[in-house]
This record gives structure tokens, sequence and C-alpha cells, in this order.
């Protein structure tokens, strides 16, 4: 069994190392797509990830249109604080695509109103603007992992 991490242009290096580090320990491929906000050298991001690189299935896009056209038939969900519908509403499945905005805007609104019945937020309380990007990966790829029995080897 295999999930998808897709990060659209990350920022923050040490919040893409933990996601690194979330998907060799899950076995989730993780999805890149540039524009990214440091390079792949960063030593923060390499720390973050620790001794795990090795382990990550990882592939960099040029866009996200360019993640959809090397998946047909995929299916994806979106994650953002300016949606409704939960992560708990949603039955996933082996293959699935968890798709995360960059930390300091998200996700373009055009990707969130091109497919509105695949968003997802994570519920919290109104004395923030949203969660850590790597808390919220491992929250949305543990709660399907969960679904499925968790079928890690």
């Amino acid at each position: 069994m295999a999930f998808h991490i897709v990060l659209v242009n990350p920022e923050i290096p040490a919040n893409t190392g933990n996601i690194a580090r979330t998907c060799a320990a899950t076995g989730t491929h993780l999805h890149l797509v540039r524009p990214l906000g440091f390079s792949t050298d960063d030593r923060v991001l390499k720390r973050a990830g620790l001794d795990y690189w090795y382990a990550v299935n990882i592939t960099y896009y040029d866009s996200f249109e360019e993640v959809e056209a090397a998946n047909p038939g995929s299916r994806f969900f979106f994650a953002s604080t300016r949606v409704n519908k939960r992560y708990t509403d949603f039955e996933f499945r082996d293959g699935d695509f968890f798709v995360f905005g960059k930390e300091t805007a998200g996700l373009p609104q055009a990707i969130l109103d091109s497919n509105p019945d695949t968003c997802m937020t994570i519920p919290m309380t109104d004395k923030v603007r949203s969660l850590n990007l790597a808390n919220s990966a491992a929250i949305v790829v543990f709660e399907a992992l969960r679904q499925n029995g968790f079928p890690l080897s």
C-alpha cells in the first residue's frame, strides 16, 4: 500500500524534511512541486530528515498540473484551512494523493475551486491560522493508514 503526499511550493526546509521522515516511516511517496523555497542541499532539510533519506521515494515537478498528468486516474485530496469538510469525512484508499500548499499561503484558490468535492480541513480552534505543515501531513497520512488497518510492514 502506498499513499502520496504532494507539497506545492513548500517554503520551510525543516517542514519538508520532517514530512520526508514521515514518508520514510510510512512508505508514503513524496512529490515536490517547484519552486521550492530552499535548496535540496539545505542542511536544515537534511537534518530534519535525519539519515532516512535513502528510504524516501521523491519525485520533483515543475507544476501541479504535471503531477496530475503523471498520475492519471488517481484520487487527489486537497488540504486547506479555507474549506469546511473534515479530513475524517473521506474514505481513503491505496494510492490516494494528499496535496498541501506552501506554509504562508496554502494552496492556490484556483486548485481548491477546481476540486470542491475533495477539499478537506483539519478542525482547530480559531486561535491560530493553521497547523504546522509537517503535522498536518502526518495527521492525514496516519488517518488514511488507520482507515486501511495500518498496513505497514
